[in-house]
């Protein structure tokens, strides 16, 4: 049973993980197999649940405790749950909380890339994506039009950040995930290498003038296909697209030059699938 724990001082250290703590910080503490991250919302929390996270603790609004909180406090065993009324929680944490709920879990064991690509026909791979609300969306698309995996360059962002997984609405504990190499330099030249050696054809996708609409039939046949995006503003960088067995455009209208990549990744995504 969940130990409920009245919030009387807002400065007590049980607490930093939910007001004190920076990402990198939750992300690092003490060793990185042991990092924390924060999701947000019964919702969501019912995801990591359901995905295997280990939860630490709980913070809640008191109402919670019997409302929309209630199956997550019967999951969760002999937690901490730490409570109060709105006012106390948004004075502990700097903003009212989504559906009143946080929850602080232990990060999981990531896959190797390996593993990931052994089992995947389509993947997606994101080069730099560094706004935690387009990793949320991208991860949310990719889950909803039959991605088999995300593969992460090691300048993107953190796709457990409390504001990416909130936008995932939980996906990103649904669809399976991992870095592709874990330092700079190994990008692009190893982890495309990497993906040939596992029978991908890579797709990057940029406005070039050589680049395939995204619905060429050549796309389509192919066996096993990782669609790469880059990040915001700038796209992918030279190198990557020199690399890529293809690069992809979706066709514009009405003089637009390009959309947001969160929506490319969705308009990709969906006409890419494996048939």
């Amino acid at each position: 049973m969940a130990i409920i724990i009245e919030i009387n001082d807002l400065s007590s250290p049980e607490l930093d993980v939910f007001a004190r703590l920076t990402e990198a910080q939750l992300r690092n503490r003490l060793e990185p197999e042991k990092g924390i991250f924060i999701a947000e919302s019964p919702k969501v929390i019912h995801q990591a649940l359901e995905a295997g996270c280990e939860p630490l603790s709980l913070l809640m609004e008191r109402r919670h405790l019997t409302g929309d909180a209630g199956e997550i406090l019967s999951r969760c065993g002999e937690i901490p749950v730490y409570t109060g009324d709105r006012e106390t929680l948004a004075a502990l944490t700097g903003y009212a909380l989504t559906r009143g709920v946080l929850c602080a879990l232990r990060r999981p064991l990531l896959p190797s890339a390996e593993a990931l690509c052994r089992s995947a026909r389509r993947l997606a791979v994101l080069e730099g994506i560094v706004d935690t609300t387009n990793l949320g969306a991208i991860f949310r698309s990719a889950a909803a039009l039959h991605m088999d995996g995300v593969l992460l360059t090691p300048t993107c962002c953190d796709p457990l950040c409390r504001r990416s997984v909130r936008v995932s609405m939980g996906t990103v504990f649904q669809i399976p995930w991992t870095r592709i190499g874990s330092r700079p330099d190994e990008w692009p030249e190893k982890g495309l290498s990497l993906l040939h050696s596992m029978g991908f054809q890579t797709a990057a996708m940029a406005l070039t003038a050589s680049a395939l609409p995204v619905d060429d039939p050549r796309l389509m046949r192919e066996d096993k296909l990782a669609i790469v995006l880059g990040t915001e503003g700038d796209g992918l960088s030279p190198g990557t697209i020199a690399s890529c067995d293809y690069t992809v455009q979706i066709p514009m209208a009405h003089g637009v030059d390009s959309l947001n990549v969160a929506a490319a990744s969705a308009v990709a995504f969906w006409q890419l699938r494996a048939r």
